[in-house]
């Protein structure tokens, strides 16, 4: 009974969250609307072989997010809503996914399932990124049916096969990256497992051929259909390429190490935790050096990738989660020292909320003051909980952080400012005219939003824009108002992230539309 009720409140509560999340949050550019713009490019289009962004082949990540996204709305109908449950969908399945691989690994201990899946709910980190539209949600979930695959099976055919099909699904949702997570674990199954290394090594290459087959039935033929270009970025650009360059998010070795503290708070804000993991006997237990090994190696290996962000390590949480809950079940204790992080955070807030601000583009999103000190209060009174929140009940304290951080966009203009609805609105009219940024590289931020069935027109250069608008009628030209554009007043301002954005719009009687520079 405890076993079930663990994870099912574990699960409650993190959909609730989530829902709460989608209600009270926007689409965040530039990753979630470059999602659902390449998802609704396919629904346009109904190519499902190979994804485009803005009218061009996209090659940065594989279809699975978006044939999901489509699927959802083949059944209910396109909506944003719809579309935002595909992530938070899979944030629950892998909790119970971890609740299962805690009770497989640890059998005789009582009620282990429930305390690792509300351990894996309660880390704020997991809590607040499986609820975005993202593809680390789903690579983590594959992850985890592949760790499951080698520990039920212990090693047969069926177990291989099992994880062939987790490399697939891995491959299909974030691409290459899942050999990562998985490979060394299979490797490690003599050190954990007790598996010797020739039938390791033979299983390891069926499931290969498994996972290469599997992905092949989207890959080759997708591949046939983008062309040379395409089969270049897949092959080399976006597997190799990304791990010999940074691709924008170039970070120093030790940056998971500085960020593990928050990643994983606030359960290993805890003493006497400490005093138990020392106490754990990694020897002689095989669930414990499966998880040493799981997230020891995906830790030492982006490390050294040069290319950082702090949600690539999501895959990892659920190995966190069962060493903290293989280490609750020895002692109930607190975790007062969590009480740092959301009383660190409230501080802040309610600082902004009085005026101060150390950055011009803060403080226009710190308003209303009344919406930002009652947020800054909901944060203290998460840091006042943690004195009082022992064992399981921490797990309180995560989900309320991430609830309060999506409040937060609620409560002040960081929600209007984050959202390209405003912006969308403005210019959906002007679709079949034509439509142009100017000074910023197009990330799809309003193609779904507003619901556009064109492209937008990317120009670098003022003059080739005004020329542009000149010669197009009925069109509109959109531009940071921080960077180069027109000196025409424009026709409407919208703050939209950073900055303010001009809209212009042609004459309904400009000469006959040109094609731009």
């Amino acid at each position: 009974m405890l076993e079930r009720a663990g994870t099912a409140i574990a699960i409650a509560a993190f959909g609730l969250v989530a829902l709460a999340g989608i209600w009270m949050r926007p689409l965040l550019p530039v990753d979630e609307t470059r999602y659902l713009a390449v998802a609704w490019e396919m629904h346009l289009g109904g190519d499902w072989l190979v994804p485009h962004l803005n009218g061009v082949v996209y090659t940065h990540k594989p279809p699975l997010l978006f044939w999901l996204i489509d699927l959802t709305w083949a059944a209910f109908g396109v909506s944003e809503t719809a579309a935002r449950l595909v992530g938070p969908a899979f944030g629950m399945a892998t909790i119970v996914g971890t609740a299962v691989l805690a009770r497989r690994l640890w059998p005789r201990e009582p009620g282990i399932g429930g305390r690792a899946a509300l351990v894996l709910a309660g880390f704020g980190f997991f809590a607040i990124y499986a609820g975005l539209t993202m593809f680390d949600g789903l690579l983590a979930f594959a992850v985890l049916l592949g760790v499951l695959a080698l520990v039920v099976s212990d090693g047969s055919r069926r177990g291989w096969i099992g994880f062939g099909a987790a490399l697939a699904l891995g491959g299909l949702s974030k691409g290459p990256v899942i050999l990562v997570h998985l490979l060394p674990v299979a490797l490690a199954m003599p050190l954990w497992a007790g598996t010797r290394a020739g039938p390791m090594l033979r299983g390891l290459g069926l499931s290969l051929a498994v996972g290469v087959l599997l992905i092949g039935l989207w890959l080759v033929p997708a591949m046939l259909a983008g062309g040379a270009e395409y089969r270049e970025a897949v092959l080399w650009t976006q597997s190799a390429g990304r791990i010999s360059g940074s691709f924008g998010h170039g970070r120093p070795w030790w940056f998971f190490l500085a960020m593990l503290p928050l990643m994983l708070w606030p359960w290993i804000w805890s003493g006497p935790l400490w005093a138990v993991l020392r106490r754990l006997d990694l020897r002689g237990e095989r669930g414990l050096r499966l998880c040493a090994i799981w997230a020891g190696s995906a830790l030492v290996i982006f490390s050294l990738i040069e290319g950082k962000q702090v949600h690539y390590l999501l895959p990892t949480m659920p190995a966190a989660a069962l060493v903290v809950a293989r280490a609750m079940g020895r002692a109930p204790w607190l975790a007062r020292p969590a009480a740092l992080v959301p009383a660190l955070v409230g501080a802040f807030l309610l600082a902004l909320a009085t005026g101060w601000a150390p950055d011009p583009h803060l403080a226009r999103q710190a308003v209303p003051g009344w919406g930002m000190a009652l947020a800054g209060l909901l944060f203290l009174a998460l840091a006042a909980a943690a004195f009082r929140l022992r064992g399981l009940r921490l797990a309180a304290l995560g989900l309320g952080f991430a609830l309060a951080m999506d409040a937060l966009f609620l409560l002040s203009a960081a929600g209007s400012i984050q959202d390209p609805a405003a912006v969308a609105a403005a210019i959906a009219p002007h679709d079949d005219a034509g439509i142009a940024v100017l000074g910023r590289s197009y990330q799809g931020e309003f193609s779904f939003a507003g619901r556009l069935q064109n492209p937008v027109v990317a120009i670098g250069d003022l003059a080739a824009a005004e020329a542009w608008l000149a010669a197009t009628p009925g069109a509109v030209l959109v531009a940071p108002l921080d960077r180069s554009h027109p000196q025409a007043e424009p026709a409407e301002v919208i703050a939209f992230r950073n900055a303010d954005y001009g809209i212009w719009t042609a004459p309904s009687g400009a000469a006959p539309p040109v094609t731009p520079p």
